[in-house]
């Protein structure tokens, strides 16, 4: 396949109360506001940080389409509500002193520090809104134990090649093990 130069630019992440939202992610995670939108009675809010200029966290409405029922609105609530929506995933160096700085800043536990058998460190939190976030940092990388354990690879610490020869490592370490 030829490669065609994309990018991921921006992840929107719903959510129910934007000055809120703001308030955590800017000054908590120590995300920079990049925008600050409204239209049309929704707003969006993009933030980053300064090692990633060209990738964006877009605070969104949780509902931003007008023919969306009041039945499915409800849905989408108390999906947020539950941390049942899509999370994000952030990298980190220091997974316990980010864990410590974010604890200390009212944020949330879902989890505390824990060495993951796929190669990474991490903890977890929910934002204001109910959004799951994890904080993950990469561990050194094991060897190869031999028995048919895995490649050492942190990420896919029991990748093998898939029956028909393929090598897919497009999952997130957490489906993969889930398979």
């Amino acid at each position: 396949m030829k490669h065609m130069g994309v990018k991921v630019a921006q992840r929107f992440v719903a959510v129910d109360d934007h000055e809120r939202a703001l308030t955590f992610y800017r000054d908590v995670l120590g995300l920079e506001v990049r925008q600050d939108h409204t239209f049309e009675g929704l707003r969006w809010i993009a933030l980053g940080t300064s090692g990633q200029p060209d990738a964006d966290i877009v605070l969104q409405s949780l509902v931003v389409y007008p023919e969306t029922s009041p039945a499915d609105q409800h849905a989408l609530a108390e999906l947020l509500v539950k941390g049942l929506l899509p999370g994000l995933v952030f990298r980190t160096e220091d997974c316990d002193a980010t864990f410590e700085h974010l604890r200390a800043g009212g944020a949330t536990v879902v989890q505390e520090p824990t060495d993951q058998p796929w190669g990474v460190r991490d903890c977890a939190f929910r934002d204001p809104a109910g959004n799951t976030l994890r904080f993950s940092q990469i561990r050194r990388r094991r060897k190869d134990t031999g028995d048919g354990g895995g490649s050492g690879d942190p990420h896919f610490p029991n990748h093998r090649p898939l029956q028909d020869g393929t090598d897919d490592r497009s999952q997130e370490p957490d489906q993969a093990l889930r398979r």
